[in-house]
């Protein structure tokens, strides 16, 4: 699978597993990542919360 069709399942699957706290759990593990400076790992993360504003914005996700 594409890396980019992945960070939209894996955006989905932390809504599905989340719902209105998503944005709450992504925001910890890219601060968590950050802060143990694993810059792969950062960067999935921030991909997959773009992915879950992109999904906010389009009004697919409870706010």
């Amino acid at each position: 699978m594409r890396a980019d069709l992945e960070r939209w399942a894996e955006a989905l699957a932390v809504e599905w597993e989340h719902g209105a706290n998503a944005g709450d759990f992504v925001a910890e593990r890219v601060r968590t990542l950050a802060l143990a400076g694993d810059q792969a790992g950062f960067a999935r993360w921030l991909d997959i919360a773009t992915r879950i504003d992109q999904l906010l914005d389009a009004g697919t996700m409870e706010h």
